[in-house]
């Protein structure tokens, strides 16, 4: 090894990083790589975007390696670039945990929580972050909301500290699952729908209807088209909407019928503007599962909150069980009545 190369590390650390690169710096790249833009970046860290070109630059000299491809539609790290924004991550992730060990020892109980979910799980999630808080008041939290797709995206680059997801991949050996809540799937229309005076409905019956899906990478509609794949019947998909919320107002609408989970209608409950369904084979029982990646050790927070959330699993079950039998009461009571004034008649 030449002189210079020796300068360039001193007490087996990398003097020419310690010396010229900086934690913002750092920060910095890491924002940029992970939102993929200068301008949501210096949005995300209170900065001008000249204040981010400038620090990138700065560290872009430091390596000297080109860090960033701007050359597509959307900037993308290079090799040199992937290989940094890890070791970022890294460093980061270890410094996380660092403080969270030092409010250990001092007695404080702070930290870091990043949880990443499936849309179906933002109607429960902040609801238990919000409990979980009231006894760790110190900790930083994030929620990041979004399909199943880029929920598995995120997993894999491990850029958050728990998941909570539908059905994992079968061939990532490299994720660690819990059986979290059941996520039972309903068929979903208006109060005045024709469709909510009849009971066992055929499926062809329903794939004659016109549906409101979510989107390609949504859990939700691969179950909804393995369903009808599996009795070899095409859905009548009339129309996609990315939210949940937003397939519910076209079901409120008059646009269609939905597919989705019973947890999008928790809050609004039976007596809200939409119904569920009597169909022959739903509510299809689906399970959902908190995750994180098998090599990633946990933070004490993240461990708190996981056996946290895993002891609630039976007081969420119950109340999918409670609002379920709330409709089907109901159905029963509507089928009795129209009974009589059949007799009747």
């Amino acid at each position: 090894m030449s002189g210079q190369e020796n300068t360039r590390f001193k007490g087996g650390l990398p003097d020419y990083l310690i010396r010229h690169t900086t934690f913002r710096q750092m920060q910095i790249f890491e924002a940029v790589v992970r939102l993929g833009s200068f301008t949501r970046a210096a949005e995300e860290l209170f900065l001008t975007q000249p204040t981010v070109s400038t620090q990138l630059k700065k560290l872009t000299d430091v390596m000297e390696l080109p860090l960033v491809d701007q050359s597509g539609r959307k900037l993308k790290p290079t090799e040199a670039g992937e290989s940094l924004y890890l070791a970022i991550r890294q460093i980061f992730d270890c410094m996380a945990d660092l403080d969270t060990r030092m409010a250990d020892l001092k007695g404080v109980r702070r930290g870091r929580l990043r949880l990443c979910v499936i849309t179906t799980a933002k109607y429960f999630a902040p609801e238990i972050l919000g409990e979980f808080s009231r006894e760790y008041p110190d900790i930083d939290i994030s929620l990041k909301v979004t399909n199943r797709d880029r929920v598995l995206e995120r997993l894999l680059n491990n850029d958050d500290d728990l998941y909570i997801m539908g059905q994992p991949p079968e061939d990532a050996d490299n994720i660690k699952v819990y059986p979290f809540a059941e996520n039972p799937l309903v068929v979903m229309s208006g109060r005045d729908h024709p469709l909510t005076k009849e009971s066992n409905i055929p499926l062809e019956r329903l794939a004659q209807e016109p549906l409101i899906s979510r989107e390609v990478g949504s859990g939700i509609r691969d179950s909804m088209m393995k369903l009808f794949d599996k009795h070899q019947l095409k859905p009548n998909i009339r129309m996609e909407i990315g939210s949940n919320e937003g397939i519910k107002h076209g079901v409120v609408g008059g646009l269609g019928l939905a597919i989705l989970s019973l947890h999008t209608l928790e809050l609004e409950g039976a007596e809200g503007p939409v119904d569920v369904l009597d169909v022959e084979g739903f509510p299809i029982k689906r399970q959902l599962y908190l995750a994180h990646s098998d090599d990633k050790a946990l933070s004490p927070i993240t461990q708190a909150f996981l056996e946290f959330a895993l002891i609630r699993e039976p007081m969420i079950n119950t109340r999918m069980q409670a609002l379920y039998e709330t409709f089907s009461k109901r159905h029963k009571a509507q089928r009795t009545k129209n009974q009589r004034c059949e007799t009747v008649r």
